[in-house]
């Protein structure tokens, strides 16, 4: 995935789920779509209390403040990334070279939950201003995007994404 406004809605998505199950964000998708003004980060990093207080009343998304408010934050952050790397997209990409990396893991077991690689996302990530993005967390967004194939090698889908 190379769409900046996709990557951002994994990044809001992957955010939401700390604490929860993912089955449960995916139920969620439509409506977050729909509060998130289809992730586009520039309307996004405009919320106001207003909005915010909006979000917060919405039940079809997860309603925790400081979700909300880092997914905000996380589009600012994301703007001037932008600004600097042409593209968040190039950005987040740069941490793997430009290319995915594949593992050739045997069964679900060996997949970690986070990686050297995920933790220094992570640290970079958080001095950019990002919030949210822990080492679990920017894990889950590279395999989300395809930054990573987790695939067991046994797994249909892992020739077809290698």
């Amino acid at each position: 995935m190379h769409d900046d406004q996709q990557v951002f809605e994994f990044l809001i998505l992957e955010g939401a789920q700390a604490g929860l199950s993912w089955e449960l964000i995916l139920q969620k998708r439509d409506a977050y779509r729909e509060a998130f003004d289809a992730f586009d980060p520039e309307k996004v990093a405009a919320y106001g209390d207003a909005k915010v207080a909006e979000l917060l009343a919405n039940a079809g998304i997860v309603r925790n403040r400081q979700k909300i408010a880092a997914s905000i934050g996380n589009a600012r952050a994301l703007l001037e990334t932008q600004q600097e790397f042409g593209s968040f997209d190039a950005y987040v990409w740069a941490f793997v070279g430009g290319s995915p990396v594949t593992n050739a893991w045997q069964s679900m077991a060996d997949v970690p939950a986070t990686t050297p690689l995920s933790e220094t996302m992570s640290k970079e990530m958080r001095k950019r201003g990002f919030r949210f993005v822990g080492p679990t967390i920017c894990y889950s967004l590279m395999q989300a995007v395809g930054m990573v194939n987790d695939h067991t090698v046994d797994c249909f889908r892992y020739a077809e994404v290698g």
